[in-house]
C-alpha cells in the first residue's frame, strides 16, 4: 500500500524540484578547486527554511525522504525573528525536529527585524536575509520554501489592493532570487494538503499567532477576505487567483524583455534618454523603461511605486514645463532639452 494521497503529492512536489537542481548542477562546472575535469561535482546541499508550521514541515519531511534516494544532502535553516516570548526555544525544538528527520546540517539563525516597510515587510527582509547568509555559509545550490497555492492566491490578492500593475499580480516565482536560489515546490498545492501530510505522518507543527492576529493585513486577507470571496463568488478562487499569477508572470516577463531590448533604442550616443522616442513606444513598456532608469539610478526597487513611475511618465506625455520629480533613494527625473534626466540629486 502507496503512501497517504496528500503524502504522495509534497513527495511528488519535492523530486521535481530535486531532479532539476540535479540537472542543473551536473551540467554546471565542478567548482572545488584542483578538481579533475573528470570528476563528477560533489553532490549539491539543499537546504529546507522551516518555521516549525506544517507547510514548512511537510516540506521538511519530503526532502528527508527524496533527496537520499537523489545522492543529494539535505540540511534545513530555521530563522529566529524574536518577535514572541520563548520564539529562542521554539527555534531549538525546530532544529531538534529537522535533526530527528536526518537533516544535516540544521542552523537556527536568530534575526533582528527592523521597522521599515511595515512588520511584515520587515519580517519578510531579515528572514530572506538570514537565508541567504546560511545558503552562502554551507555552499547550499538551493533554499526550499513552503510556500502554497493558498499563500500564492493572498499575494495576488495583495497586489491587486496595491495598484502596482501586473508584475504584483504575477505573485511568487517558483524559482527566485540570485543564481535561482530560492525554489517553492508546494505552488500548486493547497494548505491543507501540506497539514494532512503532518497529520498522517505523526509530524508535530507549530501554528504561529501571528496567522491569526487581525492585526497583520495577510492574517484579515486569510481568515476574512479570502472567505468572503469564496462565500460571494463560490469555491475556486484561491485555484482562480494561482492561475492568474501564472497567467501575468509570463506576460510581466514578455513586457519585461521587450523593454530591455527597446531601452537601448531610446538612448542617445551620450546614453540619455530621448523623450521623443520614448513617447512611441507602447505605454506598458515605457514604463518599464522608466522604472528600470530609476533603479539604476539608485532608487531603491522596493520603494519605487506605481505612482512615481506615472509622474516621471507624465514628462513624456503629459509635458507642461513642469518641475522634477522627486523618488525614493534621494533619485531626481527631469525634462532637459528632449531628453529625460533621471540621477540622484
Amino acid at each position: 500500500m502507496g503512501p497517504h494521497p496528500a503524502v504522495a503529492a509534497i513527495r511528488l512536489a519535492v523530486r521535481r524540484v530535486l531532479h532539476d537542481l540535479l540537472t542543473e548542477h551536473h551540467r554546471a562546472p565542478a567548482a572545488v578547486p584542483h578538481a579533475s575535469p573528470h570528476e563528477p561535482p560533489p553532490p549539491p546541499l539543499v537546504l529546507v527554511a522551516c518555521s516549525g508550521g506544517a507547510d514548512s514541515m511537510a516540506l521538511a519531511s519530503a526532502l528527508a525522504f527524496e533527496s537520499p534516494k537523489l545522492g543529494i544532502r539535505a540540511g534545513g535553516v530555521t530563522v529566529d525573528h524574536g518577535l514572541q516570548p520563548g520564539s529562542d526555544l521554539r527555534a531549538a525544538e525546530v532544529v531538534q525536529r529537522l535533526r530527528e528527520l536526518g537533516l544535516d546540517p540544521v542552523d537556527s539563525v536568530a534575526v533582528t527585524v527592523g521597522r521599515t516597510g511595515g512588520p511584515e515587510a520587515a519580517a519578510r527582509d531579515a528572514r530572506y536575509a538570514a537565508l541567504d547568509t546560511a545558503a552562502e555559509r554551507h555552499g547550499a545550490a538551493a533554499v526550499l520554501l513552503g510556500h502554497t497555492r493558498d499563500d500564492q492566491a493572498e499575494t495576488v490578492l495583495l497586489g491587486l489592493a496595491r495598484g502596482s500593475g501586473i508584475r504584483s499580480l504575477s505573485g511568487m516565482a517558483a524559482v527566485s532570487g540570485a543564481g535561482g536560489r530560492y525554489r517553492r515546490p508546494f505552488l500548486e498545492l493547497d494548505r491543507q494538503t501540506a497539514r494532512k501530510a503532518c497529520m498522517v505522518q505523526s509530524l508535530p507543527v507549530w501554528d504561529d499567532p501571528h496567522n491569526a492576529d487581525p492585526s497583520y493585513t495577510r492574517s484579515r486577507l486569510r481568515h476574512e477576505g479570502l472567505p468572503a470571496l469564496e462565500k460571494a463568488l463560490g469555491k475556486g478562487v484561491v485555484e482562480a487567483l494561482a492561475r492568474t499569477a501564472r497567467l501575468s508572470r509570463d506576460d510581466a516577463d514578455a513586457l519585461d524583455s521587450w523593454a530591455r531590448q527597446a531601452e537601448a533604442t531610446v538612448r542617445d550616443a551620450a546614453g540619455l534618454l530621448e523623450c521623443a522616442k520614448l513617447y512611441a513606444l507602447p505605454p506598458a513598456v515605457r514604463r518599464r523603461v522608466l522604472r528600470r532608469a530609476a533603479i539604476e539610478a539608485g532608487a531603491p526597487a522596493g520603494s519605487l511605486f506605481a505612482r512615481h513611475i506615472e509622474e516621471i511618465d507624465r514628462l513624456i506625455t503629459g509635458w507642461r514645463g513642469q518641475g522634477a520629480i522627486n523618488l525614493p533613494g534621494k533619485v531626481v527625473a527631469r525634462r532637459q532639452g528632449g531628453r529625460l534626466v533621471i540621477r540622484q540629486g
